[in-house]
């Protein structure tokens, strides 16, 4: 999916809402209310979109904070850990 969302093996709902939030991630000042509409057409409800908008920006700010104050990275175990912790016991703690 990351690679090429176009060839993955997401529903084309999901594809039209991926696309979306790289829109919104890449160009959001490029949002026009056909984009929006496009999203909805594939299923999307505005509240949905909102989430989806919300997360986007959250984690926008998360990287930006950590880069501008020198957060070490994670290291690659660090990060096989935390998806094994989420798996096991979801996203939320």
């Amino acid at each position: 999916m990351l690679a090429d969302i176009s060839t993955s093996r997401l529903d084309d709902r999901h594809k039209a809402l991926f696309r979306f939030v790289d829109q919104v991630n890449h160009g959001s000042p490029s949002i026009r209310p056909a984009d929006l509409e496009a999203v909805r057409a594939a299923g999307w409800d505005d509240e949905s979109l909102y989430f989806a908008i919300t997360v986007c920006a959250l984690f926008n700010f998360y990287n930006r904070w950590i880069d501008a104050t020198g957060v070490h990275a994670l290291s690659d175990a660090a990060h096989r850990e935390g998806a094994r912790r989420s798996a096991r016991n979801g996203y939320a703690r």
